[in-house]
């Protein structure tokens, strides 16, 4: 079966963008409704449950039949045809604590690749997109990595596990890479980080226990930039949860460099 990545992207602009600005007006009500998750710091708004149901129900008019995995309700991805990955808040802590710096994002993917991906930040109302062999885009702009070759004058994003174990070994890691490198980022959403790379505003990124809605369209924006990206289950030594995206002249360094401060694997 046969799809269209850039039609794709187009409905997918259209939907995350309605559930971006959903959550965005409803936040001062959405979260004083606050549950929680894996761990007390892993948190879910009223706002990360609406934008997903709209999602879900704008998929279901303009794409009816189609499979859809989110992280607040669930669902598989379909053994043949297309799925639907959705994050519909990423960056929930930074939306709770009203730090503008979260995202919708929305991919679709064929045998658990992503073929189309935008990422939708509601309070800028800038939009990521990438379709396969099309390219990354920040609005109209077309991206690319940066020419980062030194790994020290080079900038990493990262991300921390809800597990406080894991969590407190993963500190000691960068805490050990931190000497090696120009300086770290640690701004709460994966899907920005990894747009952030496509855009050379990372050098590389790495991160530990994301789980599929939380790369699925950032990375491909990031690849399509230009990034050398590695998803769950493709860098063993680096543990077989990590999502690794960096520029080409760094990347190499970059994984010698996590393995050789214990990054911490599963």
């Amino acid at each position: 079966m046969r799809f269209d990545p850039r039609s794709l992207v187009e409905i997918a602009a259209t939907v995350a963008r309605e559930a971006g600005d959903l959550a965005r007006n409803m936040r001062d009500t959405a979260v004083a409704d606050v549950g929680t998750k894996s761990t007390q710091t892993d948190v879910v708004t009223a706002g990360d449950t609406a934008a997903e149901q709209l999602v879900r129900r704008r998929l279901a008019s303009l794409r009816p039949g189609e499979a859809v995995l989110g992280e607040e309700e669930g669902g598989e991805a379909a053994v043949e045809g297309l799925t639907w990955v959705v994050d519909p808040i990423d960056g929930t802590v930074n939306y709770l604590y009203g730090i503008p710096h979260y995202a919708v994002s929305l991919a679709a993917q064929v045998d658990g690749e992503s073929i189309a991906g935008v990422v939708y930040e509601p309070a800028t109302g800038h939009l990521w997109t990438a379709w396969s062999g099309g390219g990354a885009y920040l609005d109209d702009r077309r991206l690319s990595v940066s020419d980062a070759t030194r790994l020290d004058v080079s900038l990493l994003g990262y991300g921390f596990s809800y597990s406080p174990e894991r969590r407190r070994r993963q500190a000691e890691a960068w805490a050990a890479l931190a000497t090696r490198v120009r300086d770290m980022r640690r701004a709460g959403a994966a899907s920005l980080d990894l747009c952030a790379v496509a855009a050379g505003r990372l050098d590389a990124y790495a991160e530990h226990a994301l789980n599929r809605w939380d790369w699925a369209a950032g990375a491909l924006i990031a690849r399509e930039a230009g990034a050398v990206v590695h998803l769950p289950g493709d860098l063993p030594a680096l543990g077989r949860d990590v999502t690794f995206a960096a520029a080409p002249g760094i990347a190499e360094a970059l994984c010698e460099a996590l393995i050789d401060a214990d990054f911490p694997r599963v």
